[in-house]
């Protein structure tokens, strides 16, 4: 879920998500099947988590992962194959990753991970500021990131609530 805060920055916001998916019409040739598996089945955990956790069983290491690879992902500068690996489910959006490699609204859009909590082993609440120019265009916006393929990611979920603030509805988000 996205937070938009109300006020000064209302048109900044819908500026910066404008920004950000403008090409998101490119997403209709995408699909999600709905899962959000943390990369194993159920009967063998990832390494590193501890069945009934409620968070990894090294969380500052964790939350810096996160922190990283969520400033990666919003980096314009990141290669879209490496945007790919940093996405739950990247493979099947990499046309629209590659798409927004081209465009210059998304090379002024970043992001800055504020907090991080665990909500189990393997799935933590993300608070950032979505910027555009340096600027917090979208400030406290919340996503979530997920363990999967032992690499903390940003969520579908997170990139579809992005998608959904532009007003634009995708097949499988």
């Amino acid at each position: 879920m996205v937070v938009v805060r109300r006020g000064g920055h209302s048109r900044l916001a819908a500026l910066g998500a404008v920004a950000v998916l403008a090409l998101a019409p490119a997403l209709a040739g995408c699909s999600d099947d709905g899962s959000s598996s943390g990369g194993t089945d159920a009967s063998t955990p990832p390494p590193g988590v501890t069945v009934g956790s409620p968070e990894p069983d090294d969380p500052v290491a964790a939350k810096a992962e996160i922190t990283r690879n969520w400033t990666a992902f919003f980096d314009p500068k990141t290669p879209t194959a490496q945007k790919v690996k940093l996405l739950e489910n990247g493979e099947q959006m990499q046309p629209v990753l590659a798409a927004f490699a081209g465009d210059k609204n998304a090379a002024l859009t970043a992001a800055k991970v504020t907090g991080v909590e665990f909500t189990s082993a393997t799935d933590a609440n993300v608070t950032y500021d979505l910027l555009v120019g340096g600027a917090p265009a979208l400030p406290g916006s919340q996503g979530t990131s997920i363990l999967q393929n032992d690499t903390w990611k940003v969520s579908m979920k997170t990139l579809c609530g992005l998608v959904e603030l532009s007003g634009v509805t995708v097949p499988g988000c």
